[in-house]
């Protein structure tokens, strides 16, 4: 029988109306929210220092409205709303349920905060050592733990840091009884999981074709139909905004991609054999995918204090825009010396922006020091000088930063009303390797990158296939004509996946949109190393962007700290598209 996981947050500071529309809308056997974005634990952090908790509050508002009902249905609860505290939060539901007059069996999972353990902080991505004290330290455990809560009788089940896909990942394996050697069926959940995690982007929300999204205003949050042999159907519930198309779930399945080996705690699932297939209106299907086993590392991401910060925004308007910038900094560094600070950044943007942030170990440096020297020049600076914001203090920001740890080294816990329960039979990263037929061979693939070569299960690129092809005379116009775009923030990376709807399309996007390209068309990622991917069986391109947002999205200075315009940005501009793919 088919596993209906109903999704109701897709971040900290969600709809809070959605876990009732779900639980309300139609029939559902799992109601699940995402709240932990790598932001996100950082906030939490900041939080409980200042003596707050170090879970999502608005976890408990929306449970509030539901745990009656999903009582009453047997719908389960399964959220990662613990942050750094799950044990608070599953404390902060019972109090909430005896108020409410409830007793559901409340489960909560530890085991992921290495806070304060010896590790190896060697940036992942970049190879650096970090020297700094961490703030939080936390792995991403997988969804065996959730699994076996679910199996002991838990009603709701508090996590804390999790994969995002772990919460469909885990209730699959507690109905289905997968093991570690189910490869196809993990992955399967795990893309799944991947698609209804951040809510609405799954249903029309952030659609780069939005005007084809009827009544997006009241768009309903998706739901996985996930089967035993891991394919699942991506739909929302009747009578709800939205729209689920082929379209909407290509857009969120290279939303925050690597490459297509998907990398996580319970399995790897190779984004390079996803199928989908319409199956109705709202209606999609996922099949066909593959898993390979996990790696013997778990993600950690660790969060520090940095220093602080303060940003001031002018407005250029009128005439010589590039002059006023120069005369306003000039203005700015004679008063304040620019190498005073540990780190400026100045960014011009096309609609005549002007935003300069400093950062400093120095709080007073970086603060009105820096913000009333800019108001200073008000009456000797460019002709129509004008602020955004007033002169203020500087705050204080974090550094994410991901490194490895062991999985033999990270034993998750599970509480079941209080009392421990023995840990799951297989610990992430020690599953038996898969049945030799099951083996997937993988081949180099040619696909342009300016990074390593990428593995492929297609065999020649299209690029390479393409590249014999007569070249044609193009006509100039958007990109976003005949593709969409998605983009997002992986760390200090950006990723802009790029996808069409034809096989014609596709073929002449993947031979001609290379990384150079990409550079030309956004000279902003001109210094940055991009690879690139294919995903010819979604018609997509995936490039991860290395370093554009600095240190992550919570140290980066850029206006799009998470990177979220970027692919709108390269759908405007104009490039040379034979005549007949535009029809």
């Amino acid at each position: 029988m088919t596993l209906r996981i109903a999704n109701c947050s897709g971040f900290y500071g969600d709809r809070l109306s959605a876990a009732r529309e779900m639980v309300e809308g139609g029939p559902i056997d799992v109601l699940t929210g995402d709240w932990l974005a790598e932001l996100t634990m950082l906030i939490l952090a900041g939080n409980r220092l200042k003596g707050r908790p170090g879970y999502a509050p608005t976890f408990l508002r929306q449970v509030e409205d539901v745990l009656g009902p999903c009582l009453d249905k047997s719908i389960k609860i399964v959220t990662n709303a613990g942050g750094l505290d799950p044990a608070g939060c599953a404390e902060a539901v019972h109090d909430l349920a005896t108020r409410l007059g409830l007793s559901p069996t409340i489960a909560h999972i530890t085991g992921d905060d290495l806070t304060g353990r010896p590790l190896d902080l060697t940036n992942a991505d970049t190879g650096e050592p970090l020297t700094a004290t961490p703030l939080t330290a936390n792995a991403y455990l997988g969804g065996r733990p959730i699994a076996t809560a679910l199996a002991a009788g838990a009603d709701v089940v508090v996590t804390g840091r999790v994969t995002d896909a772990a919460l469909v990942t885990g209730p699959g394996i507690w109905r289905y009884g997968w093991g570690p050697g189910d490869l196809d069926q993990l992955a399967g959940s795990v893309v799944a999981g991947h698609v209804i995690e951040c809510g609405c982007q799954a249903t029309g929300g952030n659609y780069a074709f939005f005007q084809d999204v009827p009544d997006l205003a009241h768009c309903g949050f998706p739901i996985a139909e996930l089967n035993a042999d891991g394919s699942a159907v991506i739909t929302k519930h009747p009578g709800t905004g939205g729209l689920v198309s082929v379209g909407t779930v290509t857009a969120q399945l290279v939303y925050e991609l690597g490459g297509p080996r998907y990398l996580g705690p319970d399995v790897v699932a190779r984004f390079d054999t996803i199928t989908l297939t319409d199956d109705g209106p709202d209606r999609v299907l996922i099949s066909g995918v593959r898993g390979e086993p996990p790696p013997d590392t778990l993600k950690v991401a660790v969060n520090y204090l940095a220093g602080y910060r303060n940003t001031m925004t002018l407005v250029l308007t009128g005439l010589d825009v590039e002059a006023k910038a120069r005369a306003a900094q000039d203005a700015l560094w004679a008063r304040v010396p620019r190498d005073s600070f540990d780190r400026v950044d100045v960014e011009l943007t096309d609609s005549g922006l002007l935003r300069i942030t400093v950062m400093d170990a120095d709080e007073r440096r970086a603060g009105r020091a820096f913000s009333s020297a800019v108001v200073e020049t008000g009456l000797a600076s460019y002709p129509g000088f004008y602020a955004l914001t007033p002169p203020g203090n500087a705050t204080p920001y974090g550094v994410y930063w991901p490194v490895l740890v062991p999985a033999s080294e990270v034993h998750p816990r599970i509480f079941l009303n209080g009392n421990e329960l023995p840990p799951p039979a297989e610990a992430p990263g020690t599953s038996d390797p898969p049945d030799p037929q099951h083996a997937i061979i993988a081949t180099a693939s040619a696909t342009e990158t300016t990074g390593e070569a990428q593995t492929s299960l297609v065999g020649p690129s299209v690029a390479e296939q393409a590249s014999a092809v007569e070249p044609q005379v193009g006509v100039r116009v958007p990109l976003g004509w005949i593709a969409g775009a998605r983009s997002g923030d992986k760390g200090g990376n950006a990723n802009l996946g790029v996808w069409t709807d034809t096989q014609e399309r596709y073929d002449w996007l993947a031979a001609h949109l290379t990384p150079d390209t990409l550079k030309s068309l956004l000279p902003t990622l001109a210094p940055h190393r991009i690879d690139r991917y294919e995903l010819p069986n979604i018609k997509a391109l995936n490039f991860v962007i290395h370093g554009l947002l600095g240190r992550g999205v919570a140290a980066s200075p850029r206006m799009d700290p998470q990177a979220k315009a970027l692919g709108e940005e390269l759908r405007a501009k104009e490039v040379d598209i034979p005549p007949h793919l535009r029809d």
